[in-house]
């Protein structure tokens, strides 16, 4: 559904009035921010936008309370500049020590790895998700596939220019080299843990079934704990920083007059 269709829909249904310290939420305002919280109901999606208004402007109030400037860094709006310089200010967060860092790696063994990428061609053997039955069939097909590739591993780029679904079966089902983020997670995540060479087993993914081979691979080995500190440490930091601004906000909200919304303290603290 495009933004200018959600907004027509919500011109034709009631907007709560809300103002937060006699400073009133324009319902223009609030029927924009509408598109930006999805959810299986419009009273849920009216709650979110209502609750990230209200929490924007506490934010703005406080930093013009306190007479806060800030340089807009690049993508980022004059608002946002001055509520990132507000926190940075008034929410002090520790960095992560030492400890608290190696017992996150003890605990995470392997979650973080070296930059990797990987080379390799398929065939897609399509099928929906929920057609179980197709699903079934295009498994025999693929297990069919890789008997005969054990034997002939040079009829690849035939088997691939004739079965597969994917565009690359034009190059013999050649997709180059792939980095972190290029594929679906589920395919991504299975391709992770193989070895170089024809996978002794069909892939799934959302898009069917996937004969592989892998070709050639680089990095995507555990790090060890001085490479994989620093991002630890911001990891750690983050959820300590989610923590404190929602404590934070809770406390905002508790001193000012908000109108026309109850103020969850439960609900995330993220500014949307």
């Amino acid at each position: 559904m495009s933004c200018s269709h959600y907004e027509a829909k919500v011109e034709h249904v009631d907007l709560p009035a809300i103002s937060v310290n006699g400073v009133a939420i324009a319902e223009d305002e609030l029927a924009r921010e509408l598109q930006y919280h999805p959810a299986a109901s419009h009273a849920q999606a009216l709650y979110s936008a209502c609750r990230a208004l209200v929490v924007r402007q506490l934010l703005v109030q406080r930093a013009d309370a306190l007479g806060l400037a800030a340089d807009a860094e690049e993508g980022e709006a004059p608002e946002e500049a001055r509520i990132r310089a507000l926190i940075d200010r008034e929410v002090g967060v520790p960095e992560a020590d030492e400890a608290s860092c190696r017992q996150w790696y003890e605990t995470n063994p392997s979650r973080l790895t070296s930059p990797w990428r990987m080379r390799l061609r398929h065939v897609l053997l399509g099928c929906a998700p929920d057609d179980l039955e197709g699903r079934a069939k295009a498994r025999e097909q693929a297990e069919e596939l890789l008997a005969e590739l054990r034997g002939h591993p040079e009829r690849f780029a035939e088997k691939a220019m004739r079965f597969s679904d994917c565009p690359s079966k034009d190059d013999g089902g050649d997709l180059g080299w792939i980095e972190p983020g290029q594929t679906v997670p589920e395919f991504e995540k299975r391709l992770l843990q193989q070895q170089p060479g024809l996978l002794g087993h069909p892939l799934e993914s959302r898009y069917g079934l996937h004969v592989v081979e892998l070709i050639e691979r680089d990095g995507g080995e555990p790090l060890d704990f001085a490479q994989a500190r620093p991002r630890i440490a911001g990891y750690l930091r983050a959820q300590v920083l989610q923590r404190a601004v929602s404590q934070y906000i809770s406390v905002l909200a508790g001193e000012a007059q908000i109108d026309g919304f109850v103020f969850d303290a439960a609900e995330s603290p993220l500014v949307q």
